[in-house]
């Protein structure tokens, strides 16, 4: 009696083909908006001028990653990956912003409310060509 192995070669060579064709995210997927000044006070640290970058590139985290304030301080990469206008999202443009407040208590009001993190009108800057309200991005711890 003869073995069929070749059906089984077959498909751990397909099984290895695809998975080198598959790409893999680490990444989530949520929304942004973006916020102007003032931003002081901050959840985070209050009147303290030196939680901000030099870079600017900060943000206001949302109730999905707010984490009752554990998430101040954390550092995200942000990249926009769609908009509601083609042509927002600055083509492979990745940003890391450190959270510094929070983002239903911020001083001022987001450009769209309910997002995954409010962005400062820098940070918003660096991954859109257009104005509009919100995006969607990825963003990855």
């Amino acid at each position: 009696m003869q073995t069929q192995q070749w059906p089984v070669f077959q498909l751990v060579s397909c099984l290895l083909i695809l998975s080198q064709l598959v790409y893999f995210s680490y990444a989530d997927v949520g929304t942004a908006a973006q916020y102007s000044p003032p931003y002081l006070p901050t959840a985070c640290y209050g009147d303290d001028q030196t939680q901000f970058p030099s870079s600017n590139l900060f943000a206001a985290a949302g109730d999905g990653i707010w984490d009752n304030g554990a998430s101040c301080g954390r550092q995200y990469l942000v990249r926009c990956i769609s908009a509601s206008q083609p042509g927002t999202c600055v083509e492979d443009q990745t940003i890391q912003v450190k959270i510094v407040d929070y983002a239903p208590t911020a001083q001022s009001p987001p450009s769209t409310q309910s997002t995954t993190i409010v962005l400062s009108e820098t940070a918003f800057g660096g991954i859109t060509n257009t104005a509009v309200n919100s995006i969607n991005i990825e963003f990855q711890q």
